[in-house]
């Protein structure tokens, strides 16, 4: 029979082995807690960095497929580039526009000056891009600054002031010419207020025309703009004097000029001078003016037919 010395010692063993199985359970599940730390930290890293990757190709992607966009843009032909082509002896030293592929949406404000009273117009890009496109680059180098409008047509079918000619006779330009933009659809009008582009036929040049009326006429001259309520009264007070020698068609009885087109800044038109070897040369002389009479003007067709404005470029 084991004495109470030997109960005390295997009692003693038997508690420091329950003690070393507790500090080994303990141990273990330190190393277990540790290593799904660990593995919790490694994936997320590896999601941090496939997210970072996957963004960097992303944006990759967009970087290239915008820069190849802008690529194909520019490299890209613009949709009927304006052709300014030089002729005829300009009626002021200016120079033709740079850019032969201007804006083709938006619109520009701008500030005819006539008579001391301001003439507010809005320019639509879109409707004539390069006939928009030469008029701001002649604005905003003076070329219709101190001129007169030499034209004011009174016709039961035609009423407007036509305007762009430095020299009052009709045949000025500006140095080039270049194609209509003449408006599409059916059933195109050319109502009270219209700012359009004068041509001879198949170009135009510098000279405009602003419609205060009746405007029965062929849809093939570019529109260019419109001239607010507040401008039109100035034009209509301009056509309320008639036509010299009571015609129909002729120059204006009343004082009809242009002090300055004022152009905004952001909207000035670059310009190039023309090579020397397609410089404008002297205009041809003109034809002899047919007889004057009512219904009439000097070197113009008879008023009252739908003649149009016209400019000899």
């Amino acid at each position: 029979m084991p004495s109470n010395q030997q109960r005390r010692e295997a009692a003693r063993r038997k508690l420091q082995r329950q003690l070393q199985r507790r500090e080994a359970e303990r141990a273990r599940r330190r190393r277990v807690a540790l290593i799904s730390g660990s593995v919790a930290v490694v994936v997320i890293a590896a999601g941090v960095v496939w997210l970072v990757t996957a963004n960097r190709n992303d944006n990759t992607n967009n970087t290239a497929d915008a820069a190849g966009s802008s690529a194909a843009q520019s490299s890209a032909a613009p949709d009927n580039p304006c052709n300014y082509t030089p002729g005829g002896k300009a009626a002021k030293d200016v120079k033709p526009p740079t850019n032969v592929s201007p804006e083709r949406t938006g619109t520009v404000d701008v500030t005819i000056t006539m008579n001391g009273q301001p003439v507010e117009a809005s320019l639509d890009r879109a409707s004539a891009p390069c006939s928009v496109n030469a008029f701001l680059s002649l604005a905003s180098q003076n070329f219709y600054s101190d001129t007169s409008c030499h034209r004011l047509t009174a016709a039961p079918t035609l009423n407007a002031l036509q305007c762009g000619d430095p020299t009052g006779t009709g045949t000025g330009t500006p140095g080039y010419s270049f194609q209509p933009t003449p408006p599409t659809g059916d059933n195109v009008k050319y109502p009270v207020g219209t700012v359009a582009m004068a041509t001879d036929g198949s170009m135009e040049g510098s000279q405009f025309f602003i419609v205060y009326g009746a405007a029965e006429l062929p849809p093939q001259y570019s529109i260019i703009g419109k001239v607010s309520d507040a401008g039109m009264k100035v034009i209509d007070g301009i056509a309320a004097k008639g036509v010299q020698n009571n015609a129909q068609d002729g120059k204006p009885v009343a004082e009809a000029k242009i002090d300055s087109v004022t152009v905004p800044e952001q909207a000035v038109v670059a310009t190039t001078a023309w090579p020397s070897s397609s410089a404008p040369s002297e205009p041809p002389m003109p034809p002899a003016p047919a007889p004057s009479g009512a219904g009439e003007a000097s070197g113009s067709a008879p008023a009252g037919t739908g003649a149009a404005p016209a400019s000899n470029n």
